[in-house]
């Protein structure tokens, strides 16, 4: 096995203990309500990783990462489709969806099959920044779209509360 198999072996094993894991977090998450916070800090969180470009090995051509970002864009319509909330007795929870395990293993299948493709175009430290930029594009939209819907159903809770 040369280097680069290797790599490859190892980046997808990486993104299939994170998929399990974002899997295993998602189901946990709607046994608690859910608040602003909880929905908006990941993608502040993760926009922390645009600091790997700050090592000219991780840049590529900016089309390249703006094809990324807007095929995660794409990829989020899924995630939204499926992400609804209700209220519960003690605030508003997250909705869980049966869809929503299979959608993160059929984004993981494409994720892996996308990842030897464009490895054949670029290096594999530039193939992990398109791959990250891939992955901000569909949480930013997807946490988003659940913010404006918690937002709006928690105004719905208020005026419901003062009527």
């Amino acid at each position: 096995m040369n280097h680069n198999q290797a790599t490859t072996l190892i980046g997808t094993a990486v993104a299939v203990v994170f998929a399990l894991t974002v899997i295993f977090v998602r189901l946990r998450a709607g046994k608690r309500p859910t608040n602003a916070r909880k929905i908006l800090i990941p993608p502040v969180a993760m926009s922390t990783g645009f600091l790997m470009y700050v090592f000219p090995f991780t840049r590529e051509p900016v089309l390249y990462a703006l094809a990324a970002i807007c095929a995660g864009c794409l990829f989020s319509y899924p995630l939204i489709a499926t992400s609804h909330f209700y209220v519960g007795e003690d605030g508003i929870y997250l909705k869980r969806s049966r869809a929503f395990i299979y959608i993160l293993l059929g984004l993981l299948v494409v994720r892996i099959a996308l990842h030897s493709v464009v490895e054949n175009y670029v290096d594999v430290y530039q193939t992990g920044s398109l791959f990250f930029c891939l992955a901000f594009g569909m949480l930013v939209p997807w946490r988003i779209a659940m913010y404006v819907r918690y937002r709006r159903l928690l105004s719905q809770q208020v005026e419901h509360a003062m009527s």
